[in-house]
């Protein structure tokens, strides 16, 4: 363990905190601006595809199945699958351009 675990932990969990406390306090009564509402009603779903985004290109050895499983994902829950299938079709297709891709290389 290093010398300053123990600050980094403390500061850790003070940011942790604050970031969760500071909304009770700040906001006592119900928000009722309609932008701000849709702004707050979509910032999860925009943290999860900037967090999984990323990860989903580097997953694999190369960005084409990657690009490929993306593709499906994308075209099946357009077309309202679940997301069971959703994401085993995605990677199913990324398992099966990679098998491909490094038979032909």
């Amino acid at each position: 363990m290093t010398p300053h675990f123990i600050p980094y932990l403390l500061t850790m969990s003070v940011v942790t905190y604050l970031v969760r406390a500071v909304p009770f306090v700040a906001f006592r009564k119900k928000v009722n601006n309609r932008f701000f509402r849709s702004f707050l009603y979509y910032i999860p779903y925009t943290v999860l595809a900037a967090m999984t985004f990323p990860a989903i290109l580097y997953a694999t050895s190369s960005c084409i199945p990657a690009i490929a499983g993306t593709a499906v994902a994308l075209v099946l829950a357009y077309r309202g699958r679940g997301l069971v299938t959703v994401s085993l079709s995605a990677c199913g297709t990324a398992l099966v351009v990679e098998f491909l891709r490094t038979l032909i290389l």
